[in-house]
This record gives C-alpha cells, sequence and structure tokens, in this order.
C-alpha cells in the first residue's frame, strides 16, 4: 500500500523520464504537503536549471508528460512553477480502507533491511537518586526503541549504569558497618542519595574509613572474590530502586538490558593495548591517549583522549571504547543511538573518530549521538528544589499523578476507585512524557505541570481524550446494535481530510525511526486528533439516520482509534478506556 508522497514520486519520476530523457528518471520530484492542496510537487526549479528552460515551462512539460490516472485531479501550476495536487477522493477512500485491513498493519511499511538497532539510554548510577536530568535520556531512548521495533527492525537495549570505579569503595565500607539487613541499607532501594551522602561523609571525616575505602577499592579492581559478592548485592539493591522507577515510567527496561560500565573491565587493557599497537595512542604526560584527528583545543593542540591515566586506571573514555567495539563486533550493530546529554557532544565525537581510526567503526555501521537538551523550571534555569540540588525523578513523577489525580476526582467522581488511579496514572505519566517528547530532543524545555495535563493543546490528556471520546462512541454503538461498516467513509471535505491524515501514520513512523526524532511523531497525532474533533463536529456517527453513512463513519473513527492507540504506543504513552 503506497504511501501518497510515495504514490505521487513514483508517477513524476515516470514523467521526468517521458519528458526530459531517461536520465532524469531518478530526480526528486520533491513532494510536500501544501496549504492550498493536498501536496506540491517543487522540482520544476531545480530541473529547470539542469534542462535550460524557464520554471513555469519545464512545470508545463511536466504536466503534459505526468499521468495521474485514478491517483489524482489535474494539477495546477502556481507561481514560478509549483504544481499542486489534489489526490482524488476515491483514491483516498480506497487507500483508508487497505489500511483498515488487519494485515495492512496501519500502513507501517516493512524495512528493505532489518537493521540491528542498538540503543545506549538511561544510565543511571549505582547508589545515586534518578534526578529529573534522567528523565529525557530514559523516555526518548525508550521512545525510540518501542518505534523501531514497530518498524520491523531488532533493538538492543543497553543500560550503561554506572557500577563501577573508586566511590564503590566507600560504599562497601558503609554497608558492611550498617549491615546489609539494616535500615540503612534499606535506602539504596527507597533513598539510595541519603546512602551515598552518609557514606561520603563518613569519608570525608573519619581518615580510619577513608584508608579502608581506598583499600576496598585496589581489592575491588583486583577481582577479590568476597569484595565482588559484596558489590554485586549493592548493585542488586540499586536494581529494585531503577525498577520502581521504569515501572512507573512504563519504560520497556529489564535487567537483560543492563550493560554497567563494569561489564568491560576484562577488555580494557585489550584495548589500550590494540590502540597502542596501531600507533594510535601514545604516552602523555604519563598518561596513555589518543590524538584524534581534528580536535584542537584552546591552546591549538590536539585534543586527547585518555585512555589510561598516569595511576594506571582506566577512564571512561576507555569503557565507551570498549562499549562501542563490543557493539559492533559482538552484538553485530548496523546502527547504535546514544542517548545522552549534549554536553557530551565533542567527547562522543572523539570517540567516535577513535572508534573510526582503529577500524572497528566502519562505513558500514551508522553511530549517531542523539543529543538530549534539559529540563528547566520556570526560571529557565536547569530544574531544581529550592535548596539547589537535583529533582527527584520519583518526586516529580508522584507530583505528576497526584495532581491528574484531583483532576479525575473531580471530573469523573462516577468511576470506580481502581479505575480513577489507574487514569491517573496514565494522564499523570503519560502527561509528563509526551511533553518532553513533544520537543525536538536536543532542545531545552520548561516542565509545567499544568500545561502537561492539560486536555487542549499539543498534550497527551489531549490525544487520551480523543482515544475514550472514540471508545465511548463504539461502546454506546454496540448498546444501539450499531457495526463499524467494511471500510471506512471518505466522501465529504472533513472525512477526507481525516483519511489523508491517517494515510501519512507509516511514513510519520519511518521518518521518526530513521532520523530518531519522536517529536515528528507527536506533531502528526496532534493533527490526527485535530482533524478528527473537525469531522466529529461535521459528520454525525450515532445520530446519522442513514445506516450505511453512519456505518462507514463509525468504520473511520475506529480507525482513527487504532492509529492514535498505535502512536501513543510507539512513545511509551498509554490511552485509558475512559476519561
Amino acid at each position: 500500500m503506497p504511501a501518497p508522497e510515495l504514490a505521487l514520486t513514483e508517477r513524476f519520476q515516470s514523467a521526468f523520464a517521458q519528458a526530459f530523457g531517461e536520465e532524469f528518471r531518478d530526480a526528486d520530484p520533491i513532494i510536500r504537503p501544501s496549504q492550498f492542496a493536498d501536496f506540491q510537487c517543487n522540482a520544476a526549479m531545480g530541473l529547470a536549471k539542469r534542462v535550460g528552460a524557464k520554471p513555469r515551462d519545464v512545470a508545463q512539460q511536466i504536466l503534459d508528460a505526468v499521468d495521474l490516472t485514478g491517483l489524482a485531479e489535474t494539477p495546477e501550476i502556481a507561481g514560478p512553477g509549483f504544481l499542486n495536487i489534489r489526490l482524488r477522493t476515491d483514491w483516498i477512500g480506497n487507500q483508508a480502507a487497505e489500511l483498515a485491513l488487519p494485515d495492512a498493519h496501519l500502513g507501517i511499511p516493512a524495512p528493505d533491511h532489518a537493521d540491528t538497532v542498538v540503543i545506549d539510554y538511561s544510565a543511571p548510577n549505582v547508589a545515586k537518586e534518578m534526578h529529573v536530568g534522567h528523565l529525557r535520556t530514559t523516555v526518548v531512548g525508550d521512545a525510540l526503541a518501542r518505534t523501531l521495533e514497530k518498524l520491523g527492525h531488532t533493538v538492543v537495549r543497553q543500560n550503561h549504569i554506572g557500577d563501577w570505579g573508586t566511590p564503590f569503595g566507600m560504599l562497601i565500607e558503609h554497608l558492611l558497618d550498617v549491615g546489609e539487613d539494616g535500615d540503612e541499607a534499606k535506602l539504596l532501594e527507597s533513598d539510595p542519595n541519603a546512602f551515598y551522602q552518609h557514606a561520603r561523609a563518613k569519608f570525608d571525616g573519619d581518615s580510619a574509613f577513608a584508608d579502608r575505602a581506598r583499600s576496598r577499592v585496589v581489592t575491588l579492581q583486583a577481582g577479590d572474590q568476597q569484595t565482588l559478592e559484596i558489590w554485586t548485592r549493592l548493585v542488586e539493591l540499586s536494581k529494585q530502586y531503577f525498577h520502581r522507577i521504569y515501572d512507573m515510567l512504563d519504560v520497556t527496561l529489564t535487567d537483560d538490558d543492563l550493560a554497567g560500565e563494569s561489564s568491560y573491565n576484562d577488555q580494557l587493557e585489550i584495548v589500550a593495548k590494540q590502540l597502542e599497537a596501531d600507533g594510535l595512542a601514545r604516552i602523555s604526560d604519563g598518561a596513555l591517549c589518543v590524538f584524534p584527528e581534528g580536535f584542537i583545543g584552546r591552546d591549538e593542540k590536539p585534543l586527547p583522549l585518555i585512555i589510561r591515566k598516569s595511576d594506571g586506571g582506566y577512564g571512561y573514555g576507555t569503557t565507551d571504547l570498549a562499549a562501542i567495539r563490543h557493539r559492533i563486533q559482538d552484538l553485530r550493530a548496523d546502527r547504535i543511538a546514544y542517548v545522552i546529554g549534549t554536553a557530551q557532544e565533542l567527547h562522543m565525537n572523539m570517540v567516535f573518530e577513535t572508534a573510526r581510526e582503529a577500524g572497528w567503526l566502519t562505513d558500514a555501521v551508522e553511530a549517531t549521538h542523539v543529543k538530549i537538551g534539559s529540563v528547566l523550571g520556570e526560571d529557565g534555569k536547569i530544574l531544581r528544589t529550592r535548596s539547589g540540588t537535583s529533582l527527584r525523578l520519583m518526586s516529580l513523577l508522584e507530583e505528576a499523578v497526584q495532581t491528574a489525580r484531583g483532576v479525575i476526582d473531580e471530573l469523573r467522581p462516577d468511576l470506580p476507585e481502581d479505575e480513577r488511579a489507574e487514569i491517573a496514572h496514565a494522564v499523570g505519566i503519560g502527561g509528563v512524557k509526551y511533553a518532553d517528547l513533544s520537543t525536538a530532543h536536543d532542545s531545552d524545555y520548561v516542565f509545567d505541570l499544568e500545561r502537561m495535563l492539560a486536555l487542549t493543546g499539543n498534550t497527551a490528556p489531549y490525544l487520551q481524550y480523543a482515544v475514550a471520546r472514540i471508545r465511548s462512541i463504539s461502546r454506546r454503538a454496540a448498546e444501539q446494535g450499531v457495526t463499524a461498516g467494511p471500510a471506512p467513509r471518505v466522501e465529504n471535505d472533513a472525512e477526507r481530510a481525516l483519511a489523508l491524515e491517517l494515510l501519512q501514520f507509516g511514513p510519520t513512523l519511518e521518518q521518526v525511526g530513521a532520523a530518531y526524532e519522536p517529536h515528528r511523531l507527536c506533531a502528526y497525532l496532534f493533527s490526527l486528533a485535530q482533524a478528527f474533533t473537525a469531522f466529529y463536529d461535521a459528520s454525525p456517527i450515532l445520530k446519522e439516520s442513514d445506516g450505511e453513512v453512519r456505518a462507514g463513519r463509525l468504520a473511520l473513527a475506529e480507525l482513527t482509534e487504532r492509529v492514535l492507540v498505535e502512536g501513543l504506543d510507539a512513545l511509551g504513552v498509554r490511552a485509558p478506556q475512559r476519561m
């Protein structure tokens, strides 16, 4: 089932070959949506330079050659050579009918080649609270994973948690002091920051404890069995906390996706030796460094990526190199997406370039830094508590659900308690996630809970309400013995506009998966919901006296519900049955 743009592209490229010669067949017809028609062909200006003619004359030649039989009405030439195209309503109707078939997958295209896509996202630190800064990487990464799977790709989630390094000496010693079964140890599951701060205070104020902590780091890195067992239990306690956050956020990460820094320990020396043997790494000021080509510091000297520190320890640059090597050589990645903060741009670019120079990252593998912006407060600064500390993510999510619950209790006191709780979770968490996803991932945005939970505008509740509204129509139709027709009705302007929006679902999802831009899907779903509202206002369903028209409009509404739910699911947003 070709999308409108694809169907038009094929017809216009045939016209280019007929009008100007076979060598023009592959020219891009530049088919774009138009405010003056359904679509516009903008190729005449570019082709005019190649054929040496005026753009309007070229547009006329294209018009004379193009065969749009059964697909569109005769285009009109506008301006310097634009071709305005209005699709045939019956073609739109036929495509919508095909879209509704069970095996059509709502128009989601099967990939020409199913890629293995590794996505690195979330990456909290063991024994530390997840704060608002972790929201975006977790939500964006999970939406991309869901979307790519819907497109038929194999997704390998990699949760690169911080589970290694010098702080673990003091954390292990503190755990041994307080006992693994004590109340203090339970803070690792409920308030990991408190556990960390208590350990840090002892480290700073008790020299004997600090000495023990430093010694413990040495035994940990040396692979001491007893120390590793304690470290494992420490990580296990923190994983319970991660699960609480991920369950609250409705994200798909599991223990199977954990690929912490520690998992690369046995590869760090191998990586360092290979880089040194290949002549890429050399000693500089006592440290083993690579100097990837093209990176110059403010002092006009080459920037180093430290592989092994002067004290013999390895930094996170080495871990990242071991990780990308593993993802290419062992996981067989075709594409790798690093969903991490914009501040890491320079570091990631240096890692990518080093991996290229080492021969690991070839042209056959696409590595992308999906840059993540910041969440801001109303003052335009990084969102923090009044005391200036990072805002706990769980507190923020709980507030969203609590706020949504207040609204639901006021609007729908008739619903059962458990259903109101379920709706509040879907609306509160969905509102937070959608507000994040609807903003370009590399842009900052202001956290505004009132706007996030509004029933109007480009918000999750607006889309969720559209779904609930259609489901309500379907329930009432069933009570009245009305069933949907075999195909959606596409006759009047409102039906036509809604059906045309529905046909854009597959192409939009494909764009999101290719460019890693979930905000495009949000914009599409909002436009679709608006088109449904206009359709519903202009085209009565259950009040329609003509049975065939009523059944066809119900079929169109129910197809809209399916697409909205599938789109929201790609974003990780639930759609309640009632609101």
